[in-house]
Formats: C-alpha cells, structure tokens, sequence
C-alpha cells in the first residue's frame, strides 16, 4: 500500500492547492482552489472544501 500525504499551498490568502504527493515515487498532484468567486478564472477551480474532498 502506498502512504500519500495531502500538502496545503497557501501563497494567496483564500487560493491556492493540495498537492496529493506519493511516497512510492510517482509525480504528484495537484486540486487548485479559489474561495473567491469573482477570481475564479476557469470553471474547474474549486472551493477549497471541494478540493479538499477531492485530493482525499
């Protein structure tokens, strides 16, 4: 069984990501978030409980 960790990127204050990293050694991935409605520039940004439940 392979451990992932879930890491938060918070360089802007209510956007960011999880980058879902693999400890087997395969590239991570990463669920973008924006809790601002108005900055969302693309639909698939999600809000960060959605992306959070997604990364899971």
């Amino acid at each position: 069984m392979t451990a992932i960790r879930i890491r938060k990127h918070e360089a802007v204050p209510d956007t960011g990501s999880f980058e879902v990293y693999f400890s087997d050694g395969r590239a991570s991935i990463f669920v973008y978030w924006d809790d601002v409605p108005s900055r969302r520039l693309h639909p698939e940004i999600l809000t960060r409980a959605q992306a959070l439940e997604e990364a899971r």
